[in-house]
């Protein structure tokens, strides 16, 4: 699903975004709404930030990958959780330094990727069609993995990170 939205592109670059999974709910530029077995998965573009809400009602784990005012930035390559009441939690995370030529191409492929799934989620912000925030849900076997993207054109990054839940 595309969302067309006109929100500037906030953040800064990469090494501002940080990584949690206690983060209050953030009003969100577009969201997406899925049930997996059973369970309530909301997809949340904040910016070039997001938000992954797991379950409904107070209490619900919510995985945010944002800059956040007075938390240094830094994500963690990998980190391990276990979520009491929803499963075993693996998050993952790259940041990589691209040529233009090459981002774009990397843009291309996720919206190839996410446009019309139907776990998919992505926003592109104006001034820069490679400015782009993309979640993308998916399920297999027992558990549920998304992967999401955030590029910063400005300064030829793009993060990528992917999380696993095994109920």
């Amino acid at each position: 699903m595309r969302a067309t939205i006109s929100a500037p592109f906030i953040d800064t670059n990469a090494g501002d975004l940080v990584w949690t999974l206690n983060h209050p709910l953030v009003d969100p530029l577009a969201t997406r709404t899925l049930v997996v077995s059973g369970l309530s998965v909301e997809l949340r573009v904040l910016g070039a930030s997001h938000q992954v809400v797991l379950g409904a009602g107070p209490g619900a784990p919510v995985e945010t990958v944002a800059c956040l005012p007075g938390v240094p930035g830094g994500l963690p390559g990998n980190a391990e959780h276990p979520l009491p009441g929803v499963g075993d939690y693996r998050f993952d995370s790259i940041v990589e330094s691209l040529p233009r030529t090459e981002l774009t191409r990397r843009v291309e492929g996720i919206h190839q990727e996410t446009s019309d799934s139907p776990g998919g989620l992505i926003v592109t912000f104006p001034g820069d069609p490679l400015a782009v925030t993309a979640l993308h849900l998916t399920s297999g076997g027992t558990s549920l993995r998304w992967r999401t993207w955030h590029a910063y054109p400005q300064s030829g990054e793009l993060v990528t990170t992917t999380t696993t839940l095994t109920p």
